[in-house]
């Protein structure tokens, strides 16, 4: 990085109300990663003595770890990142299990005059690139031919299907991935689905309005509203609420 770059990082998470948080965010110097762990259903087995938090809390140590110490590419760190948590599990789980706890993965690097980034799976990167904002999302998900549990667990980290972060290392170079010049960036921010749920969920703005609302009253304002919309939404298809997690970064 050099002396004329630098990068400030503002965050909140917040769990769902009467759960436990299975997201995650950390922060250096010049790097932010925001995790957001799987819940899954209670019917599936998935071969595994971990918990989703174990999973996130121990994939956030090493990435952390990597970022810190490595100058490699972010496709790298989380692989390297993965495979690190792979052996955590010490050989009492079931690595082959496509069901195994999971996380998506949103990272941002200052690195030199560069800002890179890295997506994988459905917690969107946002850049304000000359003053438009632009949404980096892995929508894969959003395109699987079913939903019920079998499917989806057939479809995870498969070609043609959808990718996380989980037990293959190899999931992390499947990851939306790129880079733009720090001086066509003033500002950025990496979101879990629970905090982005504000624009894709509830149509409460565009990318550019949510942008400008953390840049303006902050992360825990956005998560409040998302809160309130939660509320007033009631029950609708999928989680009523969920873990939610904000990083706002201005350069």
């Amino acid at each position: 990085m050099t002396g004329a770059s630098r990068m400030q990082v503002t965050c909140a998470t917040e769990a769902a109300p009467g759960a436990v948080n299975e997201d995650f965010v950390v922060a250096g110097p010049s790097w932010v990663v925001v995790l957001d762990g799987a819940t899954a259903p209670a019917v599936v087995d998935s071969g595994c003595v971990h918990d989703v938090p174990w999973l996130v809390r121990n994939l956030a140590a090493g990435l952390a770890t990597n970022l810190a110490l490595r100058d490699e590419p972010l496709a790298d760190v989380l692989a390297s990142a993965i495979e690190r948590v792979r052996a955590e599990h010490l050989g009492n789980c079931d690595l082959g299990n496509p069901s195994s706890p999971s996380s998506t993965v949103s990272m941002l690097r200052l690195r030199a005059d560069v800002v890179e980034y890295l997506v994988l799976a459905d917690s969107p990167v946002l850049l304000d690139v000359g003053g438009a904002v632009r949404a980096v999302v892995d929508d894969r998900l959003d395109h699987l031919p079913g939903y019920d549990v079998e499917t989806v667990a057939a479809c995870r980290n498969q070609p043609g299907g959808f990718w996380v972060a989980s037990t293959d290392p190899d999931a992390a170079f499947e990851a939306v991935r790129g880079s733009v010049a720090v001086s066509e960036v003033p500002r950025a921010a990496v979101l879990s689905d629970g905090a982005s749920r504000y624009v894709e969920r509830f149509g409460l703005s565009d990318w550019a309005g949510l942008l400008d609302l953390l840049d303006s009253a902050g992360p825990g304002e956005l998560l409040s509203r998302v809160r309130a919309a939660e509320v007033s939404a009631g029950q609708q298809r999928g989680k009523r609420h969920d873990d939610a997690t904000a990083a706002l970064i201005r350069f």
